[in-house]
C-alpha cells in the first residue's frame, strides 16, 4: 500500500527487484510487467504472493465469471490482469472466435450482442491502488489485456480508509490481496476498507508472507471482524493464502 523502500531477504535479489521487466505466463498467455523499484518502491515489483495467488486462482480452476472483483495494492497489476483473463467468459471467447455479427455486417444477430444469461460475461474486475502509482498500473493493465477484455478492468485510485465513498458498500463478490500486510500503520484503514467493501455473500483472499510478529497481529485483528481459514500454503515461497468471510460463513467461491 505505501510506497516505500522494502527490505526482502530469502530469494529476492537486488537484479529481481531491480529489473525494469517482469514476465510470467498464467492463463495460456505471456505477461509481461514493467517494473520501477527506484521511483515507487514496494509498489512496482512483483512479489511471490501475487504470483502465487495468481497461481491458485488458476489450479482450482475458480470460475470467475460474472463476478465482481476488486483488488487492493495493486502494484504493478499482475493479479488483476490475471484474474482479468482467468474470468473472461465463455461468451468472450466464443464471440472472438465464431461471430460475425457487428454494427456493420450484413448478418442479423438476435440476441448476443447484447449480455444473454445463456452466455455468461467475464468478471469485472476494479484493480486499485494509491494515486501514485496508477500510472504504471495502467499501463501494465493497458499492455497485457486483449482489447476485448480491457473494458472488464478498471483501474482506480484508492487509499485505504480514505476513498470508501468512491466504491458502493458490498459490491464486490471478491477481494483479493497479495502482499498487503506488511505496515502496521494501515492496519486498522485496510480492516475499514474490507468492511466497507464486504456485504454478507463477499469472499476475501489475502496472500501473504509471514515476515513479523506485526503480520500475525493483523491476522488476530483480521479475525475478530470475519471467519478467517488459511486455505494454502506454497512451501517453496512460504507463502501462506487467507480466506475471510464475515461471521461464520465459509462459502466455496
Amino acid at each position: 500500500m505505501a510506497l516505500v523502500p522494502y527490505e526482502e531477504g530469502g530469494g529476492w535479489t537486488a537484479r529481481q527487484l531491480h529489473s525494469p521487466w517482469a514476465t510470467f505466463h498464467f492463463a495460456s498467455r505471456t505477461i509481461r510487467l514493467h517494473q520501477d523499484w527506484r521511483r515507487l518502491g514496494v509498489a512496482a515489483v512483483v512479489w511471490d504472493a501475487a504470483v502465487v495467488l495468481c497461481a491458485y486462482l488458476e489450479m482450482e480452476g475458480i470460475d470467475l465469471r460474472d463476478r465482481s472483483v476488486i483488488e487492493l495494492g495493486a502494484g504493478t497489476g499482475l493479479l488483476g490482469i490475471v484474474v482479468t483473463l482467468l474470468g473472461k467468459g465463455f461468451f468472450v471467447a466464443w464471440f472472438k472466435g465464431n461471430h460475425n455479427c457487428s454494427k456493420t455486417s450484413s448478418l442479423t444477430c438476435t440476441c448476443l450482442c447484447e449480455p444473454c444469461p445463456a452466455f455468461p460475461l467475464g468478471a469485472q474486475v476494479t484493480i486499485t491502488d494509491r494515486a501514485a502509482a496508477l500510472e504504471l498500473l495502467e499501463s501494465n493493465v493497458q499492455a497485457n489485456l486483449p482489447p476485448e477484455l480491457r473494458p472488464r478492468a478498471v483501474v482506480k485510485e484508492l487509499t485505504w480508509g480514505k476513498d470508501l465513498d468512491n466504491f458502493s458498500p458490498g459490491a464486490f463478490d471478491l477481494i483479493l490481496g497479495a502482499d498487503i500486510v506488511y505496515l502496521e500503520e494501515t492496519f486498522a484503514e485496510l480492516l475499514q476498507t474490507l468492511e466497507h467493501l464486504c456485504s454478507e455473500r463477499t469472499v476475501i483472499l489475502l496472500s501473504c508472507r509471514i515476515r513479523y510478529e506485526r503480520d500475525l497481529k493483523f491476522l488476530r485483528m483480521l479475525r475478530e471482524r470475519f471467519s478467517v481459514s488459511e486455505v494454502h500454503y506454497d512451501s517453496s515461497k512460504d507463502v501462506h493464502i487467507y480466506k475471510a468471510q464475515r461471521g461464520s460463513r465459509k462459502d466455496d467461491l
